[in-house]
């Protein structure tokens, strides 16, 4: 028997040609749920596991599939060939994520086996050279399996190793669930000896004492067991006795260990790594010096072997020498070590040199109890289910230890100050200044520079400046917080087009998610409107019959028919107009049959406002009319003054030295010219007047005004940000069937980036579209959420029309030196912008669906309104002309002057930031 060892939690990639046995291998082996086979999602997606055009959406599919197992901790076997080095990525990239342990198991059976086996299959019809391809593949990749990412490779190379395998699941070694405890709990010990053995008195525990009368061992008559939280080294005055009770006590089986950061350092020394002495490390190596070298040995093996975290008790007790988050329990990988042995900075030192913590602690919800340590506290205290038991025994403070179930502390005092403090170590704070209630804001929550964890992007950086921006906006002009639950993100613009006279097609957005590894995408029509969010909430005798007829108000704590506020969280009406807005919206949803197929009280919808003016009104009569009405009052009459002068015969220069050493200057394009050039003017002013009157329009109240919503962004206890795109919309067209005087569909088509026939029907429609005087289309994931081999995939790629773009451009963008200058716009930054606002605004649907705080809501809510005042452009500004020639004319318009899309203080808003 050939025994293959797998983590209980791991993702395991079957590797082998096609025939040579993977499925039935699989199939002997695993559940069958556990197993995700390309063959059946090929079927799933296309009615035929053999149609390969349907290849890139099947792998799609199979991708979400294993990442929403491993997402609950789920073992995972992948079945595909994966001969191809890039499959074998994308699916390491995948355990990644989700921090489990990816595993081959090669089946590198011979090529004449396969071939037969595929003869006598009639699904099998291709020719021998996709069989060698494969082979060849296999063999070349093989050698660097382990390189590649996977904890473990296991091959078999004949029928007979294959037929007598077995595969026998190994836990963890963090997963320690089976042991229920009593336990012990103890904090950073720092060398200091004579404290532990003080507060293991304390606990009840024996001391064991080697032939020189030194501590050795420990036991609890009781059966009691000592779990210390690393940090055991350095700055104490006897690390070597710290060690050697430790030891023998886990070799003993009456304590657990995990590493903390200085053991990390310590063991790097004692290999004889180029390692700075500092923080008390010079001191741990003097008196390790002292020992023997089979003691040093002992130690360096020890340390070795000390892993980043346990899970104890059922998984109800999370031990980790910094503190661990949630999604981290239990999972294995270089980020999860990390966290463990150093938690979270923000990448500031203070005043000290010291690195700043973010305090993950502050927004844990988790269910298990997470004890840690490694940054001092003047007391233990708890803290949403955690607790920190670095006491600062090595500054002078107390070691600390907590009796768990019970939950009890126990501390002994330290007998001096071993090691000062970088920093003073701070007095006792009085009980219960750690917590706060759920409901209750505080300006320190959005206040200054920080750092925001999301499940999406790990840390999304919010800037001081842009957080004061944002909380004068916030402060000043916003809905009520406890309805704000959400702002849109911005989108990102395509890369510039190919194609001589347009700065944007619909070809660059399919090129780019094909890159991406995305086939379907849906092109959804643009209104042209100011982006909306609506907090509707049912009412009425519905309402009041239904089971969840009071969650609106327990949720946030307020009464009325919702909210409806733009992307900078500001109301779109008065109350009145606002409550008669969604009324109808409710009432729509209601005869749509949505509050009760949803089983909720209250809906979250993305959607567009229209017409423009009914926001953006004052944008509009300030800056956009003003421009197109100066044009169009100076321009006829200069066209009509320079058909004048050529009809009355002026020459086209202005003398016999045109030709000359002035022949650049003013007068050198000639008369002709001159005109032809003012005639252009005057009907890029006209086209441009013409491109925002089109989406403007006399309203009174309600009468006239549409509501176009295309995604359901949350409900009572959910969040719908991995629905498909086209059951959202299917949503929205109920809406608009039960509302059609207020509520509009949004057009859309499918496409296929793989499929050329497919991305000329779209890009034709965009074409239609446009010439109509439509804006543009977006390309967005058909999936919706897509995470890519690079990480995650860009929500949604706008491609607007020629026409639409002089509205930002401004009426002369289409000459042909500005758009020669505007072909080299920079796209980056706003790209980066558009996922860190994305992902921000993902985590904080995730928040309102698992019902949490207020508080922690509003700090994603808030952190998108400080990441859009970051000052951002993609336009180059116009290049300095030579002094002996006229000076360049703008392409840039006076409104689209540069400056930030949101309202910094004491800043003129932009024109997105009217919308």
């Amino acid at each position: 028997m050939t025994e293959l060892t797998i983590p209980e939690l791991s993702l395991v990639v079957l590797v082998g040609v096609t025939g040579s046995g993977k499925s039935t291998f699989a199939r002997v082996h695993f559940k069958p749920t556990e197993v995700i086979s390309s063959d059946f999602c090929r079927g799933l997606v296309a009615d035929d596991e053999n149609d390969q055009s349907a290849t890139p959406a099947a792998f799609e599919l199979l991708h979400y599939i294993a990442g929403q197992r491993l997402r609950a901790g789920r073992l995972t076997v992948i079945d595909a060939t994966n001969t191809q080095p890039e499959a074998r990525r994308d699916l390491v990239t995948l355990a990644r994520e989700h921090d489990v342990l990816p595993v081959a198991i090669v089946l590198d059976l011979p090529e004449q086996l396969c071939a037969e086996r595929n003869k006598s299959r009639p699904d099998r019809d291709f020719g021998p050279h996709v069989l060698r391809r494969q082979r060849g593949q296999l063999r070349r990749g093989l050698p660097g399996l382990q390189r590649e990412g996977f904890r473990a490779v296991h091959v078999l190379r004949t029928p007979e190793q294959v037929a007598a395998a077995a595969i026998t699941r190994t836990k963890l070694y963090s997963d320690l669930r089976h042991e229920a405890g009593p336990f012990d709990v103890i904090g950073d010990v720092h060398g200091c000896r004579a404290e532990l053995e003080e507060l293991l008195a304390e606990l009840g525990y024996q001391l064991d004492r080697d032939g020189a009368g030194r501590p050795a061992a420990a036991r609890h008559p009781d059966g009691r067991r000592a779990v210390f939280v690393g940090d055991l080294v350095d700055r104490g005055p006897d690390t070597p006795g710290v060690l050697r009770l430790v030891m023998g006590m886990v070799a003993a089986g009456t304590a657990f260990c995990v590493a903390g950061n200085h053991e990390a350092k310590l063991l790097r020394a004692l290999r004889g790594k180029n390692v700075k002495r500092s923080h008390g490390l010079d001191a741990s190596m003097e008196q390790l010096d002292a020992e023997t070298e089979e003691f040093r040995a002992e130690v360096e093996r020890f340390i070795d072997g000390l892993i980043s975290h346990y899970v104890l008790d059922g998984g109800r007790l999370v031990v980790a020498h910094a503190g661990l988050i949630e999604r981290y329990h239990g999972r294995a990988s270089g980020r999860v070590r990390e966290f463990c042995l150093y938690g979270q900075t923000t990448g500031e030192t203070d005043e000290y040199g010291l690195p700043v913590r973010y305090p993950w602690a502050t927004e844990y919800r988790g269910r298990a109890v997470v004890l840690y340590g490694h940054t001092p506290v003047p007391a233990a205290e708890w803290l949403n289910n955690t607790l920190c038991l670095d006491t600062g025994c090595v500054f002078g403070g107390r070691l600390t230890a907590l009796n768990y179930p019970e939950r009890r502390t126990v501390s002994v005092q330290a007998a001096r100050v071993y090691h000062p403090p970088a920093r003073p170590f701070p007095v006792d704070s009085a009980p219960g200044t750690a917590r706060r209630e759920p409901d209750v804001l505080d300006i320190g929550d959005v206040c200054g520079s920080r750092v925001i964890e999301t499940a999406y992007l790990p840390r999304v950086g919010v800037r001081d400046a842009h957080a004061a921006a944002a909380l004068e906006v916030m402060s000043r002009f916003a809905v009520d917080p406890r309805w704000l639950l959400y702002l849109p993100p911005t989108m990102s613009p395509v890369a510039t087009s190919a194609h001589d006279d347009l700065l944007e097609h619909p070809d660059q957005a399919f090129d780019a998610y094909r890159s991406d590894g995305v086939g379907s995408v849906v092109c959804e029509e643009k209104h042209m409107g100011s982006r909306a969010v609506l907090l509707v909430c049912r009412s009425g005798p519905a309402a009041a019959a239904a089971p969840a007829s009071s969650a609106a108000l327990a949720r946030f704590g307020l009464s009325g028919p919702g909210a409806a506020w733009t992307r900078t969280g500001r109301p779109f009406f008065s109350a009145a107009l606002t409550s008669a807005l969604l009324d109808q919206v409710g009432a729509a949803a209601e005869d749509a049959g949505l509050f009760d197929e949803l089983g909720t009280s209250w809906l979250l919808l993305d959607a567009e406002l229209l017409p423009w003016n009914v926001k953006a009104g004052g944008l509009l009569r300030d800056q956009y009319a003003a421009v197109g009405a100066a044009a169009l009052a100076s321009l006829p009459p200069a066209v009509s003054a320079l058909e004048q002068a050529r009809d009355r015969g002026l020459p086209d220069a202005d003398g016999p030295d045109a030709d000359g050493p002035d022949a650049d200057g003013p007068d050198a394009d000639g008369l002709g010219a001159l005109l032809e050039r003012t005639r252009a003017r005057l009907a890029n002013a006209e086209a441009f007047t013409a491109a925002y009157l089109r989406y403007c329009w006399a309203t009174d109240g309600l009468a006239r005004v549409r509501l176009a919503p295309f995604q359901l962004l949350a409900s009572e206890g959910a969040a719908y940000h991995e629905r498909p795109h086209l059951w959202h919309l299917a949503l929205a067209d109920r809406l608009a069937a039960a509302s059609p005087e207020l509520i509009v569909t949004t057009r859309r088509i499918c496409a296929e980036t793989g499929d050329p026939a497919s991305v000329a029907a779209a890009t034709r429609w965009w074409e239609e579209l446009t010439a109509a005087g439509g804006e543009g289309m977006v390309v967005k994931p058909a999936a919706n959420l897509v995470r890519g081999p690079k990480g995650l995939v860009q929500p949604g790629l706008k491609v607007r029309g020629r026409e639409y773009l002089r509205i930002i451009y401004g009426p002369d963008y289409t000459e042909p030196a500005n758009l020669a200058r505007l072909r080299q716009r920079g796209l980056s930054h706003k790209r980066s912008l558009a996922l860190r606002e994305y992902a921000l605004g993902l985590e904080a649907l995730d928040r309102v669906a698992s019902g949490e705080p207020l508080w922690r809501v509003h700090e994603c809510v808030f952190a998108v309104l400080a990441l859009e005042s970051e000052p951002v452009d993609p336009r180059p500004l116009p290049r300095p002309a030579p002094t002996s020639a006229p000076p360049s004319r703008p392409y840039l318009p006076p409104h689209a002057s540069l400056r930030p899309r949101r309202c910094a203080p004491g800043a003129a808003r932009s024109r997105r930031a009217a919308r």
